[in-house]
């Protein structure tokens, strides 16, 4: 019996402990349970901050690079306004001697070949010679007899070792100098040969040879730097009778305008919105980049020409697009003018109006360029191409065009009426100039636009002189004439260009002439004065030639 109830008591002490530890178990996992939710909560908490963080800092980003996107914006915006003022802080000359290459001279580096390897010596080859004690020992000087005589041959093999291999030396440096001399001869002779192509250069620029002209204003265009997407595309042509510097630019297309005047960024729906340019600010911007490019080019042009080589320059601004009513290519003029060095470089570029200069400077430009609204080019590009100079009957070896100098003044009136008929225009004689040319009445049909027009043509071999521009435009005037032309083989300085100016006149020179009749006439001619040759005067009659000197 009392073993039972012992036995019962432990058996509560048993349940009450597994009580006891089941309660400590529960209350570990309600405690664990509230560390897990209390940690789940902490870790939802930090992702949402994480998130919010992550979210924070790439509207910061998105920010950023729309901020980047209109600054790029304004920087571009800033290179169109700043065409003119950007070649203004620059030099536009082109100094010869900066065309010469100049290359180091390499320095002559024989390396250990330079070196002599040190010579055998004796004492190296030599036995040590025997003590006093070891020359009593049995064979001592024998043995030493054959070690010195071995250390003799040996001495000698090593001297000869030596001579052969520094005469390889030797045999090597030479080559290596002798290579080193070659290679700086002909650097030296690259040098000479270059330099010598620009001193040429420069002595045919500065005498006025066509081509080295047009060469080293091609250089000066090519060295200007332009904002992306201008094509910096030109033709050059250079006459010298007049010292006429003819220009073919293009220019950039009304595209090269942002349309975008700012970049907004929209948080909501994550996304880069665009306000437009106005069109009508474009169009403005447009026609200031039309004129700034102009005034730039002609800028560097007679900043460039120290020497004095261009009196006249005639600009004529293209642009190289495609028509939206036509879908075709279109090669429109946007701007045309003619100018004298004297007329153009008298202003203070720095405060300039582009637009305004090229009005005063009685420049056509177009009404809208945007809209590809054409001008009338002052003098078209082709009729000053120097091929039409040039040209020759190479199969037969002889140039068998006739030569509008050697015409006899019949020939010479009838060419020239024939190519203005040709021309479309309705042509009547009067009575022969008495200065070589012949004077033409011819009457323009179209409405509005035609209308009576004096034609004069003079066979001169040097620079018409401006008298006979200012007679031809009295005879406009007393004619009642609405435009003159004056026509020569030769051509025409700057004082007649300058008189010419805001007049109803048209000045075309040989090159102009020769065009004229190949394109509208079909005739291939020339231009060579003979070698005795008169330039004809007012009161002289027509041109003529003076017998040949005695020999």
């Amino acid at each position: 019996m009392g073993r039972n109830r012992g036995f019962t008591g432990v058996l509560i002490q048993m349940q009450r402990q597994a009580e006891r530890d089941a309660r400590t178990r529960a209350a570990a996992q309600r405690r664990a349970s509230v560390d897990a939710a209390r940690a789940r909560r902490a870790y939802e908490r930090a992702q949402a901050s994480d998130q919010k963080e992550r979210a924070r800092l790439y509207t910061e980003s998105r920010i950023a690079d729309v901020a980047a996107l209109n600054e790029r914006l304004a920087d571009d915006v800033a290179a169109l306004e700043g065409l003119l003022g950007d070649t203004l802080q620059l030099g536009d000359f082109l100094d010869f001697e900066s065309l010469k290459e100049t290359v180091r001279r390499p320095t002559f580096d024989p390396g250990q070949l330079a070196v002599p390897e040190p010579v055998p010596l004796v004492a190296d080859f030599q036995p040590p010679v025997p003590r006093s004690a070891q020359r009593l020992l049995p064979g001592a000087k024998k043995r030493y007899g054959e070690q010195f005589e071995l250390g003799r041959r040996q001495y000698e093999t090593a001297v000869h070792a030596h001579q052969l291999r520094e005469a390889e030396r030797l045999r090597q440096l030479s080559q290596a100098r002798s290579e080193y001399q070659r290679t700086v001869t002909e650097i030296e002779e690259r040098l000479a040969r270059q330099h010598a192509e620009i001193e040429a250069f420069k002595a045919s620029f500065e005498v006025g040879e066509p081509d080295a002209v047009i060469q080293y204003f091609a250089m000066v265009l090519e060295r200007s730097h332009y904002p992306d997407g201008f094509p910096q595309l030109f033709r050059l042509a250079y006459i010298p009778e007049s010292h006429q510097l003819v220009v073919q630019y293009s220019l950039p297309t009304f595209d090269r305008v942002p349309a975008v005047a700012e970049y907004r960024y929209v948080k909501t729906g994550d996304k880069v919105t665009e306000k437009p340019r106005p069109l009508r600010g474009r169009q403005d911007l447009y026609k200031r980049i039309v004129a700034a490019l102009t005034v730039r080019t002609l800028h560097e042009i007679f900043n460039a020409d120290r020497s004095g080589i261009v009196e006249t320059v005639a600009f004529n601004g293209h642009v190289d697009t495609v028509s939206d009513a036509t879908g075709k290519e279109v090669y429109p003029c946007l701007v045309t003018l003619m100018t004298t060095r004297d007329s153009f470089m008298d202003r203070d570029f720095s405060r300039v109006d582009p637009l305004a200069c090229l009005l005063d400077l009685s420049a056509s430009v177009s009404k809208n360029p945007a809209e590809l609204v054409p001008v009338r080019p002052v003098l078209e590009f082709d009729m000053v191409d120097p091929r039409f100079v040039e040209e020759a009957d190479v199969l037969s070896g002889l140039d068998q065009r006739p030569n509008l100098m050697e015409l006899s003044p019949g020939e010479f009136e009838s060419l020239i009426t024939n190519l203005f008929t040709k021309m479309g225009l309705e042509t009547r004689m009067t009575q022969p100039s008495r200065d070589g040319g012949i004077d033409c009445v011819t009457f323009d049909n179209r409405p509005i636009f035609g209308g009576k027009v004096i034609i004069q043509a003079k066979r001169y071999k040097n620079t018409v002189p401006v008298s006979a521009v200012r007679d031809l435009f009295g005879t406009v005037h007393n004619e009642g004439a609405s435009k003159g032309i004056l026509v020569t083989t030769s051509g025409f300085g700057k004082a007649s260009f300058d008189f010419a100016k805001d007049k109803p006149l048209e000045l075309l020179a040989g090159t102009n002439l020769l065009y004229l009749l190949k394109v509208h006439a079909d005739v291939d001619a020339k231009i060579e004065p003979p070698e005795h040759w008169v330039e004809p005067r007012p009161d002289t009659g027509p041109a003529h030639w003076d017998e040949p000197p005695e020999p």
